[in-house]
């Protein structure tokens, strides 16, 4: 007589394949799964990472770039579909690891222009850096950003020290925001250029507590690439010799500024070369009166031939 145990025995021996088989079913999608993500990842510029590289630039004048970091070669499809030829520009992601080194025997303060090149050496933008206070001896270690960039930009590959400024910490304009120790902030502007004349403004600004009053014109030193002075320049009080397109000369008068108060004076200039040595003046240092703290500047001034430099007295800004 069978027994009855013997009866499902069948079922659990034909159980055991189909239970194999699903096991098997599960570790494929699984696998295929982690598989999908994988190539979403790539594809989808999630897993790829910056690449940061040395670089061997042998810089200028104690400034040099240790390294560049650049973003993916591949944009993400992402990326391609929302960022459209008439969009607007997109952070790049690339940025220059610098050093400075005071090579002299005073504080410094440096402005320094970085150029992002392509490939073919072509310049894709220049950005500057300004390093405060650098002591002699001492290295300073920053970075700087190529920042936004249009989306028809050729890829950035390579960076390079393309010019250098420096002047010393104590006669270095003050940064924006911040008001020296005597209350009068001194700057220049970039300046205006056409047909061959140039106009670059001298700004005076009260950020102190109590009034301050100018007369006439500001005091110049040109310097050079040393600082040291810059000879067979004769500067001029007014602009009249320079040109007469800019409007006649002001008189020069008393200028009372009151805290919160600005004034401006302008340097003009013509670049004409004809015999002779071009010369070009990188700085210039000014004292808003007689007896002022100096400010040295960086206008660059390039005379050519001329030996000519048209000073405008102060004037009160409108506000």
């Amino acid at each position: 007589m069978p027994r009855p145990y013997a009866l499902p025995a069948a079922p659990a021996r034909a159980a055991a394949p189909l239970l194999l088989a699903l096991a098997a079913t599960a570790l494929l999608l699984t696998a295929c799964g982690t598989e999908h993500a994988g190539a979403g990842g790539v594809g989808g510029g999630a897993t790829e990472q910056p690449s940061r590289t040395q670089v061997d630039d042998p810089g200028k004048e104690g400034i040099r770039i240790t390294s560049l970091t650049l973003p993916s070669p591949s944009p993400s499809p992402t990326r391609r579909h929302s960022v459209s030829a008439g969009s607007l520009a997109t952070d790049s992601g690339v940025v220059a690891s610098y050093e400075v080194t005071n090579e002299g025997a005073e504080s410094m303060t440096y402005s320094v222009v970085f150029t992002f090149m392509s490939d073919d050496g072509g310049a894709v933008t220049n950005q500057t850096a300004t390093v405060r206070d650098v002591t002699p001896g001492k290295t300073v270690r920053g970075t700087v950003r190529a920042g936004e960039l249009p989306p028809s930009a050729p890829r950035v590959t390579q960076a390079k020290v393309l010019e250098v400024a420096k002047v010393p910490a104590s006669e270095a304009a003050a940064e924006p925001g911040v008001c020296p120790a005597s209350g009068i902030r001194v700057s220049a502007d970039k300046g205006d250029a056409a047909m061959g004349l140039r106009v670059v403004g001298l700004h005076l600004d009260n950020c102190g507590t109590r009034d301050y009053t100018v007369e006439g014109y500001p005091l110049l030193e040109l310097l050079d690439d040393g600082l040291k002075p810059v000879d067979g320049v004769k500067i001029l009080d007014g602009s009249r010799e320079i040109t007469t397109s800019a409007g006649a000369d002001e008189q020069p008068r008393p200028v009372t500024l009151r805290p919160g108060e600005a004034a401006t004076a302008g340097l003009v200039w013509r670049n004409t070369t004809e015999s002779g040595t071009p010369v070009n003046v990188p700085y210039v240092r000014v004292r808003a009166k007689d007896g002022a703290d100096p400010v040295t500047v960086t206008p660059n001034l390039d005379l050519g031939t001329t030996g000519k430099l048209g000073v405008r007295p102060w004037k009160k800004t409108d506000r």
